[in-house]
C-alpha cells in the first residue's frame, strides 16, 4: 500500500514531522508499505521544491507561493493536493486539521462529493485548534481563527478515519458525533536509543560531575513564567550547588522574563541557558541532567496535548517531575518515570523535585523504571500496527 502523508508545516525548525510523521513512516516503511510525506516548506523556505530523504523516508516540498498567506492559501492547498495525488496513494493521511493541508483536504473531499474517484483520507490531530486551544495561543488574524476553527470541526466527521494524539482529543471527537471504530488513539511514542553523552555536555557547559543538574526542557508556553521562577529559586535556595539547564526556545521572550528573574531572586549563578539545541544533539543534553521538571498547567490546550518531550526524557532516562494534566498521566505512573503534582501547588512541586534532587539512589530508580514502562507501552511499532489495521477496517 502507498502511503502519502500531507505534513502541516516544513521539516525545520518545528517538530511535528520529525517526532511524529517521520517515526510513523518509517514504521510504516518496515511493514511492507511506501511512505511519502509531502510538506508545505514555509518554515524552511529553503526547501521550496526541494525532494529530502530522512531516515529512508522521501519528504516532498512543495514549491512556495506568493508570501502574504491569503494569497498564499489557494496556491500552496492546490499544489498540496496534486503533489498528494502526482504519487497515486492507496490512501491520504493528513496531519493536522488545519491551514493549507487542511485546505488541500477540503479539496479532497468536494471532489469525492462531485463523483470523481478519490483516494481514502484520514486525518490525524494533535492539538485542539479552536476555542481555548492554539487559537487563543498563537497571534493568528480574526479569519485565520475563523477558519482554523471551521476546519477542525468541518474534517473529522467526513473522513474515513481520524488518529488522536490524546485521550481528551478521542473524547473531543466522540462528542463531536464520531463513531468510535472511526477512532484511534495514537500518542506520541519513542524507538529505542542509546544513552547520549551527558558528561561531553557538561564539560562544554562548565558544569562539574558533583553538581546535581536539574533540567527544564522546554518551549515556555505551557505554564505559569511565575511558577517557573518561583521553582527554580526554592530550590537554589534549599539544594547547595544545584544547577538549572534550560534547553529550548520561547516564543515571546521568556528567556528574557527567566534572566530578569534569576538576578532577582538569586539564582543566576545557577541557570545555564541552552537555548534551542540541533535534533542530533539533544541526547546528549538530555543525559547530562539528573532530573527534569516539567511544568503544565491544567489548560484545554494542554489536556489536549500529547508531549513529544516528555516521552524524549523517559526514553532518556530521565527522572521527572511533573503536573498531572492530560497526556502525561499516561507516560508517568506512580514509581516508573517520576512523580505527579498537583499543577496548582507550586509548592508541592518544589517539594518533590527538592527531595528527588537529595536522592540520587531513587532518581536512578525512577528513571529506570521509567524509561522501561515507556519501551513496553509506547514504542512506533506498536502503534503503526494498530495504524496499519485501522487502515484496513476503515475500509
Amino acid at each position: 500500500m502507498k502511503i502519502v502523508l500531507i505534513a502541516p508545516f516544513g521539516i525545520r525548525p518545528k517538530g511535528t514531522v520529525l517526532a511524529r510523521m517521520v517515526p510513523l513512516a518509517v514504521e510504516l516503511q518496515r511493514r511492507g508499505h511506501e511512505a511519502v510525506i509531502v510538506a508545505p516548506p514555509y518554515t524552511n523556505p529553503e526547501s521550496s521544491g526541494v525532494v529530502e530523504v530522512v531516515r529512508g523516508v522521501p519528504v516532498k516540498n512543495i514549491v512556495l507561493g506568493p508570501k502574504h498567506k491569503a494569497l498564499a492559501a489557494p496556491f500552496l492547498a492546490w499544489r498540496l493536493f496534486r503533489a498528494a495525488l502526482d504519487e497515486k496513494p492507496d490512501l491520504v493521511h493528513l496531519f493536522k486539521p488545519k491551514g493549507y493541508g487542511g485546505l488541500s483536504a477540503m479539496l479532497q473531499l468536494c471532489c469525492e462529493r462531485l463523483g470523481i474517484r478519490m483516494p481514502p483520507l484520514f486525518l490525524d490531530t494533535d492539538d485542539w485548534e479552536g476555542k481555548g486551544g492554539m487559537n487563543d495561543q498563537l497571534q493568528y488574524s480574526a479569519a485565520e481563527r475563523q477558519l482554523y476553527a471551521f476546519q477542525e470541526q468541518w474534517l473529522p466527521p467526513r473522513v474515513r478515519g481520524v488518529t488522536v494524539a490524546s485521550r481528551m482529543l478521542e473524547e473531543l471527537h466522540l462528542q463531536m458525533g464520531i463513531a468510535r471504530q472511526r477512532l484511534l488513539y495514537l500518542p506520541n511514542c519513542v524507538d529505542d536509543s542509546p544513552a547520549g553523552d551527558g558528561e561531553r555536555i557538561r564539560r562544554r557547559l562548565g558544569i562539574g560531575p558533583e553538581a546535581p543538574v536539574l533540567l527544564l526542557y522546554t518551549r515556555f508556553f505551557e505554564f505559569s513564567q511565575e511558577k517557573l521562577h518561583f521553582i527554580f529559586a526554592e530550590a537554589r535556595r534549599r539544594v547547595p550547588g544545584v544547577r538549572f539547564l534550560v534547553v529550548g526556545k520561547g516564543r515571546h521572550g521568556e528567556e528574557a522574563e527567566l534572566l530578569t528573574a534569576a538576578k532577582e531572586d538569586g539564582f543566576e549563578d545557577a541557570l545555564v541557558m541552552a537555548g534551542w539545541v540541533e535534533p542530533a544533539e539533544l541526547p546528549d543534553y538530555l543525559a547530562a541532567a539528573d532530573l527534569a521538571i516539567y511544568p503544565f498547567a491544567d489548560t484545554l490546550l494542554n489536556r489536549c496535548k500529547c508531549p513529544a518531550k516528555l516521552t524524549e526524557l523517559l526514553r532518556a532516562g530521565v527522572p521527572v517531575v511533573a503536573d498531572a494534566v492530560g497526556q502525561i498521566k499516561e507516560y508517568i505512573v506512580p514509581e516508573r518515570g517520576g512523580v505527579l503534582c498537583d499543577a496548582d501547588d507550586w509548592q508541592g512541586m518544589v517539594e518533590r523535585t527538592v527531595g528527588l534532587l537529595n536522592d540520587p539512589t531513587r532518581r536512578e530508580a525512577l528513571g529506570k523504571e521509567g524509561r522501561r514502562y515507556l519501551l513496553e507501552q509506547f514504542r512506533w511499532n506498536m502503534f503503526a500496527e494498530k495504524l496499519e489495521l485501522f487502515y484496513k477496517i476503515s475500509d
